[in-house]
């Protein structure tokens, strides 16, 4: 088996809101990986005393302890579990009714010698390698569908959008809003390997077009997920002096997280 875990701040000045993760069974023969994209909040009341870093980490850290322990457990389900346990952590402190309480963005996988279950929530991003070399994307693209100008109003996002029929969904206090998540089962033999990545990581082919979902994944496996986030902090930092911005860019430089399992 061959893991690799790679993941940097946007920002040298602020602590990373990422987390990333990779179980592995007593057995040796399965294990789990978990990445998290914390979702910045904008500058104002959240509700919450605790910062979203504490936040993935308490997410995050529950939901390696749960894929891997309870492997009979849905990743629905273990997501349900989790976000239960941490809203519990601080639903005494803090207003979790808040549309901007701390919250993220999911990618679950599980591997088993007989099968690969997945879970991704909202937008972060899971490619699967099949063993003749073919990748499928697999994403949650309800954020993506919606249109831009809606975004760019905090109000409309929090109001109509966030976590609501119509809008997309992220894991926040409600453990109901894991079964919106895209999920599936397939062979083990079918998956020669699997990388999450934050949409940090998958600005790359997302957001500069630089290549498709295969040549992303040569990238991670031949290179390394270091190289792939130093190509795309090049991109964004070219793209700074050339006095260039994207649409639904927040920011010149985001947490970028890749993580990349060979079973």
């Amino acid at each position: 088996m061959r893991t690799e875990l790679v993941s940097e701040a946007g920002d040298r000045a602020r602590l990373n809101e990422d987390f990333a993760s990779v179980g592995l069974s007593a057995s040796g023969q399965g294990g789990s990986l978990v990445v998290l994209d914390g979702v910045t909040p904008p500058k104002g009341d959240a509700g919450c005393l605790h910062s979203v870093p504490w936040f993935t980490a308490h997410l995050g850290g529950a939901l390696t302890e749960l894929t891997v322990s309870l492997t009979d457990v849905p990743l629905a389900e273990a997501l349900a579990l989790a976000i239960a346990r941490t809203a519990e952590a601080h639903v005494e402190t803090c207003d979790l009714s808040h549309p901007r309480t701390p919250q993220a963005t999911v990618v679950l996988a599980r591997w088993s010698p007989e099968t690969v279950e997945y879970l991704v929530l909202c937008d972060a991003t899971l490619l699967l390698a099949s063993p003749d070399g073919t990748v499928v994307p697999v994403t949650d693209d309800r954020l993506a569908r919606l249109p831009r100008e809606l975004l760019r109003s905090a109000e409309v996002v929090d109001g109509t959008l966030r976590n609501r029929e119509g809008g997309f969904f992220t894991a926040a206090a409600d453990p109901s809003v894991a079964a919106r998540a895209v999920t599936a089962t397939v062979p083990r033999a079918e998956v020669r390997s699997l990388a999450a990545l934050s949409d940090g990581a998958t600005r790359w082919t997302e957001l500069f077009g630089e290549g498709d979902w295969a040549d992303l994944l040569t990238v991670v496996r031949e290179e390394g997920g270091r190289s792939l986030v130093e190509r795309v902090r090049a991109l964004e930092r070219a793209d700074a002096a050339a006095g260039r911005a994207f649409l639904g860019r927040a920011k010149t430089h985001d947490d970028a997280t890749v993580v990349c399992v060979e079973p």
